[in-house]
């Protein structure tokens, strides 16, 4: 049954993106995206208010999402996220079908909802750490992108 669902998902999700129609590829990085930015928020095993809050607006500002339809791609993120077995269905996609500084943005979110509720946390800088490696992110990209979401919200 798991194994069904992942090979699924690899399906209708991964395999061969290029060939997709361009709406479905794009929903397809869109909800990969937002379940890495998913991954972050469940890190540390709490899920608060203001992480979900920062992975909305973020998800909502990047992929110019109304309200509804922000909410709805969270909602499917999580599923996803809580009922995948590895980052890598998700990283996989995103690797191959986003530029590198789409890449470079969607790791400045991931430090986004990690510094979301001023608690720096162990798990979620080894998690952004984990994604920016497998999305190819070069070190000083990732400083970059660290350094640009630390300014925006204000952490330490």
């Amino acid at each position: 049954m798991v194994l069904s669902s992942i090979r699924r998902f690899f399906q209708d999700n991964v395999a061969a993106p290029a060939a997709r129609p361009a709406p479905d590829r794009d929903h397809a990085l869109r909800l990969a995206a937002a379940a890495l930015l998913f991954e972050v928020v469940r890190a540390d095993a709490e899920v608060k208010p203001e992480e979900r809050t920062v992975m909305r607006t973020a998800i909502q500002s990047a992929f110019d999402l109304s309200d509804t339809e922000a909410q709805e791609l969270m909602a499917l993120a999580e599923e996803e996220s809580r009922g995948a077995s590895s980052l890598y269905q998700f990283t996989t996609l995103v690797d191959e079908g986003f530029s590198a500084e789409e890449k470079k943005r969607l790791v400045e979110m991931l430090w986004m909802v990690s510094f979301a509720d001023t608690v720096k946390r162990a798990e979620e800088e080894h998690m952004v750490r984990r994604i920016a490696g497998l999305l190819h992110v070069s070190h000083p990209d990732f400083i970059e992108a660290k350094r640009a979401a630390r300014s925006r919200s204000g952490s330490g």
